[in-house]
């Protein structure tokens, strides 16, 4: 059973590790360049501020930006991903992207790290970046030429060693790289640079230049990725159409906003068994989750996972049940803070567990017949324990009970309690890891999914699934 169950979910895990896929690639109707959204569309003011910080990016840059703000749980991957594999550089990291199931857009964008770092650092602003460009994509246009033509006429925007700027009509300012081999990422303060001071929402950077100067960092040479289809060659602006093109054809990016949520879901079905799985982004809360499930008529196992990169918090759980009881392991963190969380139950009883990060541990049990009890350690080292409704705790001077029937309480020494915790080495009780792999089987590899592992170092242990017999 437990071998069906595994590679049902094996296959499970590669449809939800898999970026949702849309038809991002089709030309939108005609009337895509007016309102698409919800709601009210955003007015001039709050598309210049939302597009501050890339309006002076060469023009190919600010297409590969727009359409890879539509997938922002793929630029969260894609960061990941790039920060694990360092390693890789030239035809190697052309090829190995091209491996990858992300938009072209996003994988444009492997290029230059530190603009999707940015992205994947602040995804609040990106989702709503990426969804006025879907939604207003003129609008959006508009408003990029509106910014390099205060840029310009503050004196912060010229030609030099690193882009050329051309001013083709007043309403059309272009910005090419000076060499095409080498493009240069301008970073520059958006709330000064263009004369007017714009904040945007949901966007920070840890190292805002100070002046109203436009910076530019060192060249990145692109020649490695100049073949391939999603390269740098083949994206620009169509300053008069009012949209960015890819392979010279408009290009909207992912046509699965609908007001900013969007989601995937598979189910399969056979004469032995089910298997289900889902897979969604929030652009609200910035948070991503994805579960998968499968049954037969031996059992069921569920796994699911949601982290919101916005706040630092994660969480997975992993649950399973067969003829001889169920049992489950969980994992929360946030801020560094981590707990873990175990459970098995069959006929003769329950036993859980829970440890945290800080320190503190805890494990209950109850049996078939009614009597209980528990024993659990704060992190400052104080024990408490019960048994059958009494309560007795220890600070460090002997054990004193505190509620129920008076006893001898000797046998409630600090040897006890450990024998008791022991349980949880022994199949029940989880233990904490410094590395290893989530429910997921995530571990930080290529092929876990990136994107969807804790960014806490302590939160990727992994619980122990031990216990029940199979």
């Amino acid at each position: 059973m437990k071998q069906l169950l595994s590679a049902v979910l094996s296959v499970l895990l590669v449809i939800t590790a898999t970026p949702i896929e849309a038809a991002a690639q089709q030309p939108a109707p005609a009337d895509s360049a007016g309102y698409s959204g919800q709601g009210t569309p955003l007015s001039a003011d709050q598309l210049q501020q939302l597009v501050a910080p890339i309006a002076l990016y060469p023009d190919a840059l600010v297409a590969q930006v727009l359409g890879a703000a539509t997938f922002p749980d793929q630029v969260a991957a894609a960061a990941q991903w790039l920060q694990q594999n360092k390693s890789l550089t030239g035809t190697a990291l052309t090829k190995a992207v091209d491996g990858q199931q992300w938009d072209p857009s996003v994988k444009a964008l492997t290029q230059f790290p530190s603009v999707l770092d940015n992205l994947a650092k602040n995804l609040s602003w990106t989702s709503s970046l990426g969804e006025a460009y879907h939604t207003q994509a003129a609008d959006v246009m508009t408003a990029v030429q509106t910014l390099r033509a205060k840029a310009k006429a503050a004196g912060n925007l010229k030609s030099g060693s690193q882009i050329t700027v051309v001013e083709q009509s007043p309403q059309v300012i272009v910005i090419q790289p000076t060499n095409p081999q080498v493009i240069y990422v301008p970073t520059y303060n958006p709330t000064v640079v263009y004369g007017t001071p714009y904040v945007t929402p949901g966007y920070s950077t840890a190292a805002v230049v100070t002046t109203a100067v436009v910076a530019f960092g060192v060249g990145i040479a692109i020649g490695a990725a100049m073949s391939n289809s999603w390269g740098y060659s083949y994206w620009n602006c169509n300053w008069h159409g009012g949209t960015v093109v890819y392979h010279s054809s408009g290009y909207y990016g992912n046509s699965a906003w609908h007001g900013g949520y969007y989601g995937s879901t598979a189910s399969a079905y056979g004469p032995y068994g089910s298997a289900h799985a889902s897979a969604g982004y929030n652009p609200s809360t910035g948070t991503y989750a994805r579960g998968a499930s499968a049954s037969n008529a031996y059992g069921s196992q569920a796994v699911g996972q949601a982290y919101n990169p916005n706040t630092g918090a994660y969480a997975a759980t992993h649950q399973a049940s067969n003829a001889y009881g169920s049992y489950g392991s969980s994992v929360v963190s946030k801020n560094g803070n981590t707990a873990y969380t175990q459970h098995q139950t069959t006929a003769n009883g329950t036993v859980a567990t829970a440890q945290t990060s800080a320190g503190g541990s805890a494990v209950a049990a109850s049996g078939k017949y009614g009597n209980s009890g528990a024993a659990g350690q704060t992190a400052n080292g104080n024990k408490y324990a019960t048994a059958n409704g009494n309560v007795y705790k220890n600070t460090g001077s002997g054990w004193n009970q505190t509620q129920g029937t008076p006893h001898n309480t000797s046998s409630y020494n600090s040897s006890s309690y450990s024998g008791a915790n022991s349980a949880a080495a022994k199949g029940y009780g989880g233990q904490e890891k410094s590395s290893g792999s989530s429910a997921w089987g995530g571990g930080g590899g290529s092929t876990g999914g990136g994107g969807w592992q804790s960014r806490q170092e302590s939160a990727r242990g992994s619980a122990s699934r031990s216990g029940g017999r199979r």
